[in-house]
């Protein structure tokens, strides 16, 4: 009998804290106190300032050069004109072919950077021998500035002693050098193909991060149905992606809307302003000193560039919402 109650009343007090109410937490949470509040303040308040004085500044100083007379030449009437500059850029004559420059090199450049990059990513995910030596070879011209690939480019289609010319011809495609920087017409091609070259790398990296994270138990499971290379890029890979290629798509047009870095350094936006875009142009505005009429320009570049972004993640999400009812259907 004893010996029971003695076992009883040893197994008690584990029985009790079993059952009973769990550990306290000896971590606690601190309390969120003015002093702390201050002290957060403090840490943060050297960059607040540093941003507000280089980047907030200069843009509402700048936005408000757009509506008043702000000139080089004459510095002494900076007058309130409103909308005067808007007008100004609206009625140049070389509005129009800087838009269609403009549409032309945005459009000209995405395609083909998707295209290719998605196929040097889709190259990449397969495991082969020095895979790690072609991904740095690919990935290095994203390293070097747009402007000495355009000084790069400049070279290699020059007229006299380009290495363009000396492959075309050697191949038979061309009897005499072609004057690609010289000629309007192919002037802009040349600077495609510069800002192909150079931006393929960016699709290509961004495409292959999000290739590997696809489970490779996707395609095992699309082997055995039998589904075929096509079918299983357009249903498995492709949707798989989606929102990474709508994103880099959205970032890469508002980079090539702003890259004038390459043209400056290839053409200067010659021969004859044929190559001019928005941003190039707006740049030689502003060299001519009239900064009003290029904030003006400026302030239509960041309204394009927001209405596009708006629309574009507008309708990205409406058709990715459209795929789940889709699929859930």
């Amino acid at each position: 009998m004893s010996t029971t109650s003695t076992s009883g009343a040893r197994k008690a007090p584990s029985v009790r804290k079993e059952g009973g109410a769990p550990p306290r937490k000896t971590g606690r949470r601190r309390e969120f106190t003015t002093r702390r509040g201050l002290v957060v303040a403090a840490f943060m308040a050297p960059a607040a300032v540093f941003v507000a004085i280089f980047t907030y500044y200069p843009m509402i100083a700048g936005s408000q050069m757009a509506f008043r007379n702000w000139n080089l030449t004459d510095l002494t009437d900076t007058s309130w004109v409103g909308l005067g500059n808007f007008r100004e850029v609206f009625t140049d004559p070389a509005w129009g072919t800087v838009l269609d420059n403009t549409l032309l090199w945005v459009v000209g450049s995405i395609v083909p950077q998707l295209v290719i990059g998605f196929a040097i990513a889709l190259w990449l995910r397969r495991r082969f021998r020095f895979r790690g030596l072609y991904q740095a070879l690919i990935f290095f011209p994203w390293a070097i500035s747009g402007f000495l690939i355009g000084i790069l480019f400049r070279w290699l289609f020059n007229s006299e002693f380009g290495v363009v010319n000396d492959l075309l011809q050697r191949a038979g495609l061309i009897d005499e050098p072609i004057a690609w920087l010289a000629d309007p017409k192919t002037a802009m091609i040349a600077v495609l193909i510069a800002n192909v070259w150079y931006g393929v790398t960016f699709f290509a990296i961004m495409i292959l991060a999000a290739l590997q994270s696809i489970p490779d138990e996707l395609y095992e499971a699309a082997a055995l149905d039998g589904a075929g290379k096509a079918r299983t890029l357009f249903q498995i890979t492709i949707p798989y992606i989606r929102t990474t290629l709508a994103l880099t798509v959205l970032l890469r047009v508002i980079w090539i809307f702003n890259f004038p870095d390459l043209i400056f350094g290839m053409t200067g936006g010659g021969p004859n302003d044929e190559t001019h875009i928005v941003t190039t142009w707006m740049i030689k505005i502003t060299q001519q000193g009239d900064y009003g009429k290029a904030s003006a320009l400026g302030l239509l570049v960041v309204a394009i560039l927001l209405v596009f972004a708006v629309f574009f993640l507008l309708a990205t999400r409406e058709k990715k919402q459209t795929g789940k009812r889709g699929v859930r259907a």
